[in-house]
């Protein structure tokens, strides 16, 4: 902790006042996020300016963590703005949507042609479009950054997915990669991802295979439970050696953690005094609403959030808890082997499913708004850091550095090769899991996408003769060019061509 000398020599410049152009970055919204990028920056020896709308936060910061780097407080905008060099930089660490509003049009004000506005919060990237737009006409750079690894990412290094111009990428690009997170060669995870919201639509989708990734989990879980009977702790262990193949990840290494603690106050297994209620705070369902409106299918992703909706609905479960259902029985002991390793093939082909569909949705994005975002750069700076952080990371970097235009991860020749040998086990797990009654939205989602690729012809040709019957929608032929439509309520139901 800073001393009182400190903490006063931290807040006043010469005469008492705010120094004026001495900080190189600053951050405005101290709560434990932008407090803990504010900290990672000083101590990563930049001189930091340091701004909340309440001062006493600001001034709690410095004087608990004022020996960690230089920080330069202001209570007011101006003294804030006024304490930073040319060309500004300013971290916008507020709530996302009317208050990030808020701030940029309290600041936007105070600064000039050149300077830099980057918002590291969750916004949705269609906001941060409409304010990098607004803010290019007024000459002010704005930079839309996704930010992920939570508060301890903030403080030691997160995933940082930063868009906007090339110019203000310049500008950032030294502090951003010193406070980033470091893969294991070393390179720093953080890379400007495209043009004005295409950051945030990474990070967007970067929280949508975070859903899928995670509701895998829990069914991985709930089969081991439910279908072998083995308690959290033995399920722990399970989780512990998959964690030393190839689903060593973040996500793996905390689950054994949950499942192998202990309630302090019951004696029970942790797990069991959670209420089931999975809560989230939106990007999962951006990322499912922005996939429908590109057409982009992410049918695994979606199905983790409405199991989320699913588990919150609590009346709906009581009302529904008599329905019936199969008969619960438990697999033999002597397929305990066996079924495990089935999840775990289960698991890991659901889970290449699952960033199969969200690097899709990144491609759609991209081509729909102009992006030209680098797929196996996103999965290089998603290695260390973020919470989806996984070291197959590495082999998908390696599939679209192979080969930029592939059309899906499920055909590159690694995860296609790991997709056929988990084929059986997959398939076993999912009519396990529906012979016993054990919901499986995820692993069943992921195995359909699969299927559909890879079918030859889908149903879809019967839906599109439906709606030409009821709604003269037309449809298109296997045989020749064009659209057609059948006249359903004439007898010989001739077919015409639409003028």
């Amino acid at each position: 902790m800073a001393s009182a000398d400190q903490a006063a020599q931290n807040s006043k410049g010469p005469g008492g006042g705010t120094p004026q152009g001495t900080a190189q970055i600053g951050v405005t919204g101290l709560a434990v996020m932008g407090r803990n990028l504010a900290r990672n920056l000083a101590r990563n020896g930049y001189a930091t300016a340091v701004h909340n709308r309440t001062a006493a936060r600001t001034r709690a910061l410095v004087e608990e963590f004022g020996d960690e780097g230089t920080f330069v407080p202001s209570e007011t905008a101006a003294d804030f703005v006024a304490s930073l060099e040319r060309p500004r930089r300013i971290i916008v660490m507020v709530k996302a949507g009317e208050p990030t509003d808020a701030v940029i049009e309290e600041f936007a004000p105070l600064l000039e042609p050149g300077d830099i506005i980057v918002d590291a919060g969750n916004a949705h990237f269609a906001d941060t479009r409409r304010r990098e737009k607004d803010l290019r006409k007024r000459g002010i750079h704005f930079v839309g950054s996704g930010v992920s690894g939570g508060e301890e990412g903030a403080l030691h290094g997160p995933s940082i997915m930063p868009g906007g111009s090339a110019e203000s990428y310049q500008a950032l690009a030294p502090m951003l990669e010193a406070i980033s997170a470091k893969a294991e060669d070393g390179s720093p995870c953080v890379a400007h991802i495209g043009p004005d919201g295409a950051g945030h639509f990474v990070k967007m989708v970067h929280n949508g295979i975070e859903y899928a990734d995670m509701q895998l989990i829990a069914e991985a879980y709930d089969l081991l439970r439910h279908a072998l009977d083995l308690p959290p702790a033995k399920i722990a262990e399970v989780f512990r050696g998959w964690n030393q193949g190839r689903l060593d990840s973040y996500l793996i290494e905390i689950t054994a953690q949950v499942l192998a603690h202990t309630d302090a106050d019951t004696g029970r297994p942790f797990v069991d005094v959670v209420l089931d209620q999975a809560e989230q705070k939106g990007t999962g369902r951006w990322t499912v609403q922005t996939a429908l409106d590109l057409g982009a299918p992410v049918s695994g992703i979606a199905e983790a959030v409405f199991a989320r909706s699913v588990s919150g609905h609590a009346d709906l479960r009581e009302a529904a808890r008599e329905l019936p259902g199969p008969t619960p029985t438990l697999l033999d002991s002597a397929a305990y082997d066996r079924f495990a390793d089935d999840v775990e093939q289960a698991l890991y082909a659901s889970k290449i499913v699952a960033y199969a569909q969200g690097f899709h949705q990144i491609a759609a994005g991209s081509a729909e708004y102009g992006w030209n975002v680098d797929q196996g750069r996103v999965a290089a700076i998603w290695r260390a850091g973020c919470i989806i952080r996984a070291a197959f990371l590495d082999r998908i970097r390696s599939a679209f550095d192979a080969r930029p235009d592939l059309p899906t991860l499920l055909i590159d020749e690694h995860f296609g090769e790991a997709l056929r040998g988990a084929q059986s086990a997959w398939r076993r797990v999912v009519s396990t899991a529906a012979e016993l009654g054990i919901p499986t939205p995820g692993f069943s989602a992921a195995l359909a996408y699969y299927d559909s690729l890879r079918a030859e012809r889908l149903p879809a040709a019967l839906i599109q003769g439906q709606r030409d019957f009821f709604g003269a929608h037309t449809y298109r032929r296997t045989d020749r060019p064009g659209s057609f439509h059948t006249l359903w309520a004439t007898p010989d139901r001739p077919e015409v061509t639409p003028s």
